[in-house]
C-alpha cells in the first residue's frame, strides 16, 4: 500500500541511485534493435560552477527531450562535461592559496600552480554535477568529458595548428577587452555594463598655427545663425580624459558648417603639444555634443575603427595595470618637440593610477584655461565580471581566428535550413551579428588553460606545431643550427646577444580562451580527431538547449568548427530558451537580493516540483517570472498524483493481462480512455515542436481535471456498486489510465513517477519487471466521439451550474433545483442516465425538464438547450446587487488608473520594462474580472 504521503527528500536520492545501478542513462540503454540515435550534448558547466535557475531551466528541458526520446526507444546519447573555466578557477586557486597561507601564483611557479589546480579540480571542483542529478539529469555519466581532458587537449591542438597552418589563425595587434586587475583580456560576455554617474568633461583644443574660425552662438527661428564669436579652439567632450594623452585626431561631421573651414587644419593636443589632424568623418553625430569627437585609436573601439579608416597613429598611453605610461613611451613621444609642458605632464602623471590620473588631468587643463564646462553625465561603464574594476580597451598582440572565413559556411546552415532556430525569429539575431563578425581574439594572459602551442625564435620568428619535439625540429630546420629551448627572459636575452652557436627558442606565456575549446564541443567529446565508433553514431548530434547571450560565443563557434572539421552543421535544431526572472519580471542578481536558489527549492518542494513549474512556464521566446508559490502550486500537482494513485490501489484497480483499453463498454470508460489518447497525443506533439509548457499544460489539465477531478469522481457509485462486471473493467480502465499518466508526466516529473511505478501492482500481485525511465512512449488507441461528447456535455453542465452558483453567491449549502428548457431526445436521455451525477456534483435539489424557463431563474446555455437555477427566495438579490455594482465599480476605477498610466509616454518610457509588462498584465486580469462581474449582474436582473 502505498504511503499516505509523498516524501521527496526520502525517495529522490534513491530513485536516482537505482537509475544509475541499472544503467538506465547510458548510451543506447533500452533502445529497439535497430533504433534511430537521438543525441545532445550538455552545454558544458564550470568547473567552479554551482546549479543556478539557469543552468536548472535549461537541464530541465533537456532532461525532459532525453526521457521522452529514450521511452520512444530511440538510441539516446546525452553527453556530459565541465568547462575549464580559465579565469574562474585560476581566482578560485588563488584565493584558496591566499586563505591558507600557503605561496603564491607567482612563487609556486607555472608547473606548480598548474598542480596545485589540477589537485583542487580533483577534490573540489565539479560539484554541480551532483547538483544535476538531484534535478533529476538522466546523463551518460559513465561519458564525462573536461575541456582540459587528454582527449579534449588532442582536439585543440590539431585545430590549432591546422588553422594556422590554413591561415585561419594568426598574431596581431588590436583593442581588447583588458582586465587591469587579473592583467588579461577577456570576452565580450565576461563584462558587464554598469550604469555609473559621471561626468562629461567639454576641453578646449588650441588650434595651431594662429587659425581662428567664426562659431554660431545664436538662432533665429529658422535655425540660421544670428551672432557668432570668433574662437581660436575647438570644443570636445569625453567621459575619460585619462585617454586623451593617446589622442591622434579630432573628426568633425563632413557636412557640419560649423567646421567647414576647419577640415584639414590641426590642433595642438593640451598637456602634449602634438600635432593632430581635423578631418572629417560622418561618424560624428551633428547635433549630438559639440559637434567634434577626439579619436584614441589605441584605448577606444570605435575610434580604433575610425583610425584604421584614417591611417591614424594608434598611441597607448597606459601599461597593463592601467597605470600611465609616458616616460620613454616611443609611441606618445613621437612627433612631439620637447617642451617644458610635456616635461611637466610626464613628470606628474607618470606612472599615477588612471583615476588618479584623470583627476589631475581635469586639475591641469582648468589651470590652462582649457575646460570649457563640466555636465553631469549618466552613461555605462564596462567592468570585468570576475575582476569587478572597470576594464580599459587596450592595444596588445593577440592570437585571432579569421572568424569572418568561418562564419560563411555557418550563415549557409542557417539560411538553407540545414539548422534552425526555434524560436525562429532568433536567426535574424544569428545573421546580424555573423555577418558583420570581427576577428574573434582566442588568446588569454593566464597559466590555467590550454597552452597556446607556438615557440619563438630570433626577430619574432613563430613555430606552431603540436609538441615541444616538432617545433625544435622545425626551428631547427629553418635556421640550419641547434636549437635550445628557454625560459622567456632568457631567450629575449639570448636573442640580443646575438649567439650565433645555439639558437634560442621559447613557448608563447598565454593560454587559449576557454571558448575555443568549447568550440570543439559536439565532436571532440566523441572522440574527435580520432574516428571512434560514438562519432560515427551520433555526430551530428539532434538539438542544442541553450540561452540566447551566448548565440555568439558558442553556438556560432561551434557551427564553424563543425563545419570546418565535420563537413556538416554539428546540430540540426537550436532551442534557445528565455530568462528565469523573478516574479516581478526583473533579473535575478545578488545585489537585488532577489536571486532564487534552485538547490533550496528542491529542499523544500522536491525537484518534481521545481522542473515541472520551469517546463510550464517555458514558452517559446517569453521570461519566465518565478515565484515560489508556482512551485509550491506544482508541489500540490504532485500529492494530487499520489494521492489519485493511492485511491485507485485502495480500490483494488490493477492492470488485468487481458485489458484492452479499446475493447471497453461503459461509457465513462470509453470517454476517459478516449480523454487518454488525446492528451498523450497532445503532449507528444508540443514536446515534439518544443513547446514545453504546452506539453506540461496538457498533462496537467489531463491529470487533475480529467482524470482526478472528473473520472475517479464520476467512478465512485461503480467502485461502491454491486455490478462486479461493471467494477472489474472500470478497475482495469483507471489502472490502464494511470500508468499512461505515469509515462506521460514522466519526463517532467521523473522522481515521483518512477517511484509511484514501482510502487504500484501491475498485473495480479507481479511486481514491474521494468524501470519506467526505460519503459515505452504511450501511443494514442483510438477516440470515441460519442462517449467523449457525452461525457464532456455531463461535465460543462455540471461546471456550468458550479459556476452560476459562485457568481451569484449561493450558499454553499443551499441545494437547488436545475431545470432544463429546450432539451432536444438527446440532451434528454443523457439527463435521464446522469441524473444522479448532476444531483451529487452539482448539489441540485433535483432535475427536472420544462417547456419554458422558469421566472426568478439564473440560465446558462449548454449545447442547444437552456440551464435554469430558479435563486428566489435562495439569496437576496438586493444585497447581491450592490455587492456586484461594488465590485464592478471598483474593478472601472482600477481599470481608469492603469489605463491612464499606460496612455502616458513618460511612464512607458521611463518606467522599468516589467513594470509596464505588469501593468499590462493588469488591464488585461481586470478586463476579464469586468465580463464577469457584468455578466452576473445582467443575470440578476434577469431574475427580476
Amino acid at each position: 500500500m502505498l504511503d499516505k504521503t509523498y516524501e521527496a527528500a526520502s525517495v529522490e536520492p534513491r530513485i536516482y541511485e537505482a537509475w544509475e545501478t541499472a544503467g538506465a542513462f547510458k548510451a543506447g540503454a533500452g533502445a529497439d534493435d535497430g533504433a534511430a540515435t537521438y543525441s545532445i550534448v550538455i552545454p558544458p558547466p564550470n568547473v567552479t560552477g554551482s546549479l543556478h535557475m539557469g543552468h536548472a531551466l535549461n537541464n530541465t528541458l533537456q532532461d525532459i527531450m532525453v526521457r521522452y526520446q529514450r521511452m520512444r526507444g530511440r538510441d539516446v546519447l546525452w553527453q556530459p562535461g565541465m568547462d575549464h573555466a580559465g579565469i574562474a578557477t585560476q581566482m578560485v586557486v588563488e584565493r584558496q592559496l591566499a586563505a591558507n597561507g600557503e605561496p603564491s601564483r607567482r612563487d609556486l611557479g607555472r608547473e606548480g600552480f598548474i598542480e596545485r589546480v589540477w589537485q583542487w579540480k580533483d577534490e573540489s571542483g565539479g560539484m554541480i554535477f551532483n547538483q544535476l542529478k538531484r534535478l533529476g539529469a538522466s546523463c551518460d555519466w559513465s561519458r564525462q568529458r573536461f575541456t582540459m581532458d587528454e582527449g579534449l587537449s588532442k582536439a585543440v591542438l590539431e585545430v590549432f595548428v591546422s588553422l594556422y597552418k590554413e591561415g585561419l589563425i594568426y598574431k596581431d595587434k588590436r583593442l581588447v577587452n583588458w582586465d587591469p586587475k587579473l592583467l588579461t583580456a577577456i570576452s565580450d560576455l565576461e563584462v558587464e555594463q554598469k550604469e555609473t554617474q559621471g561626468s562629461m568633461w567639454h576641453f578646449r583644443y588650441p588650434l595651431a598655427d594662429g587659425v581662428t574660425y567664426q562659431y554660431p552662438i545664436a538662432f533665429d527661428e529658422e535655425g540660421k545663425p544670428t551672432e557668432f564669436e570668433t574662437r581660436d579652439y575647438i570644443v570636445i567632450a569625453t567621459t575619460r580624459p585619462e585617454t586623451m594623452l593617446g589622442d591622434t585626431a579630432v573628426i568633425v561631421h563632413p557636412d557640419d558648417e560649423r567646421f567647414k573651414d576647419l577640415q584639414g587644419k590641426d590642433v595642438l593636443l593640451p598637456l602634449v603639444g602634438r600635432r593632430i589632424p581635423i578631418i572629417p568623418d560622418d561618424y560624428v553625430e551633428v547635433e549630438t555634443g559639440t559637434g567634434a569627437m577626439k579619436v584614441t585609436p589605441a584605448h577606444d573601439f570605435n575610434d580604433f575603427d575610425i583610425g584604421k579608416r584614417h591611417s591614424l597613429a594608434m598611441i597607448s598611453v597606459m601599461d597593463r595595470e592601467a597605470n600611465m605610461e609616458l616616460a620613454d613611451n616611443e609611441d606618445f613621444l613621437s612627433g612631439v618637440e620637447a617642451s617644458d609642458e610635456l616635461t611637466e605632464t610626464i613628470e606628474t602623471l607618470h606612472g599615477m593610477e588612471r583615476f588618479a590620473a584623470r583627476k589631475r588631468i581635469v586639475e591641469m587643463l582648468e589651470a590652462n584655461g582649457l575646460l570649457d564646462e563640466i555636465v553631469e553625465h549618466a552613461h555605462m561603464v564596462p567592468h570585468g565580471d570576475r575582476g569587478g574594476v572597470p576594464i580599459e580597451p587596450m592595444l596588445t598582440d593577440q592570437w585571432y581566428v579569421d572568424a569572418k572565413t568561418l562564419a560563411q559556411p555557418a550563415i549557409a546552415s542557417v539560411r538553407e535550413g540545414r539548422t534552425k532556430f526555434v524560436p525562429a525569429n532568433w536567426d535574424k539575431t544569428y545573421y546580424e551579428w555573423m555577418e558583420n563578425i570581427q576577428p574573434w581574439c582566442i588568446s588569454r594572459q593566464l597559466w590555467w588553460g590550454h597552452r597556446i602551442p607556438a615557440w619563438y625564435g630570433p626577430e619574432g620568428k613563430v613555430f606552431v606545431e603540436k609538441s615541444e619535439e616538432e617545433a625544435l625540429k622545425a626551428a631547427e630546420s629553418f635556421y640550419g643550427k641547434p636549437v635550445k629551448l628557454m625560459e622567456i627572459n632568457e631567450a629575449l636575452q639570448a636573442h640580443e646577444a646575438g649567439d650565433d652557436a645555439v639558437v634560442a627558442l621559447y613557448r608563447d606565456e598565454d593560454v587559449l580562451d576557454t571558448w575555443f575549446s568549447s568550440a570543439l564541443w559536439p565532436f571532440s567529446t566523441l572522440g574527435w580527431p580520432d574516428k571512434t565508433q560514438e562519432l560515427a553514431r551520433y555526430y551530428p548530434t539532434s538539438v542544442l538547449v541553450t540561452g540566447f547571450d551566448i548565440i555568439f560565443f558558442w553556438v556560432a563557434r561551434m557551427m564553424m568548427m563543425g563545419n570546418h572539421y565535420m563537413n556538416t552543421e554539428p546540430f540540426d535544431t537550436v532551442y534557445i530558451h528565455a530568462l528565469v526572472r523573478d516574479e516581478k519580471g526583473q533579473k535575478m542578481s545578488k545585489s537585488k537580493g532577489n536571486v532564487i536558489d534552485p538547490l533550496a527549492l528542491m529542499d523544500e518542494y522536491g525537484a518534481d516540483a521545481l522542473r515541472f513549474t520551469l517546463a510550464a512556464m517555458a514558452a517559446q521566446g517569453r521570461d519566465i517570472k518565478l515565484s515560489t508559490s508556482r512551485v509550491g502550486g506544482y508541489r500540490n500537482f504532485a500529492t494530487k498524483l499520489w494521492n489519485a494513485c493511492r485511491f485507485a490501489e485502495m480500490n483494488e484497480c490493477k492492470r488485468s493481462a487481458t485489458f484492452d483499453p479499446a475493447l471497453v463498454k461503459m461509457t465513462l470508460n470509453r470517454w476517459i480512455v478516449t480523454e487518454t489518447s488525446r492528451a498523450i497525443r497532445a503532449v507528444t506533439e508540443a514536446i515534439d515542436t518544443y513547446r514545453f509548457n504546452d506539453a506540461a499544460a496538457a498533462a496537467y489539465r489531463f491529470v487533475w481535471n480529467t482524470f482526478c477531478d472528473w473520472y475517479l469522481e464520476l467512478a465512485k457509485p461503480t467502485f461502491n456498486g454491486d455490478d462486479e462486471d461493471a467494477k472489474a473493467e472500470t478497475r482495469a480502465t483507471a489502472a490502464w489510465v494511470r500508468d499512461e499518466i505515469l509515462k506521460m508526466l514522466h519526463p517532467f516529473m521523473p522522481f515521483i513517477t518512477e517511484e509511484l511505478w514501482a510502487r504500484t501492482v501491475e498485473i495480479e500481485g507481479a511486481k514491474r519487471d521494468n524501470l519506467l525511465a526505460l519503459s515505452r512512449w504511450s501511443q494514442p488507441v483510438g477516440e470515441d466521439d460519442e462517449a467523449a461528447a457525452e461525457v464532456n456535455w455531463l461535465i460543462d453542465l455540471i461546471m456550468q451550474v458550479r459556476s452560476v452558483r459562485s457568481e451569484m453567491n449561493v450558499p454553499a449549502g443551499a441545494k437547488v433545483p436545475v431545470v432544463i428548457a429546450g432539451a432536444s431526445q438527446l440532451t434528454q436521455n443523457r439527463l435521464h442516465i446522469h441524473e444522479a451525477a448532476i444531483i451529487k456534483n452539482a448539489r441540485a435539489e433535483s432535475v427536472s425538464i420544462a417547456d419554458e424557463t422558469p421566472k426568478g431563474s439564473a440560465q446558462i446555455v449548454v449545447g442547444e438547450a437552456t440551464v435554469c437555477l430558479p435563486l428566489a427566495g435562495v439569496i437576496d438579490l438586493d444585497a447581491e446587487k450592490a455587492r456586484l455594482e461594488k465590485e464592478l465599480g471598483k474593478i472601472d476605477g482600477d481599470l481608469t488608473k492603469i489605463t491612464k498610466k499606460l496612455e502616458n509616454p513618460k511612464f512607458v518610457e521611463k518606467a522599468p520594462a516589467e513594470v509596464v509588462a505588469g501593468e499590462k498584465e493588469r488591464v488585461v486580469e481586470l478586463t476579464e474580472r469586468k465580463a464577469k462581474t457584468s455578466e452576473a449582474l445582467a443575470r440578476l436582473a434577469a431574475l427580476g
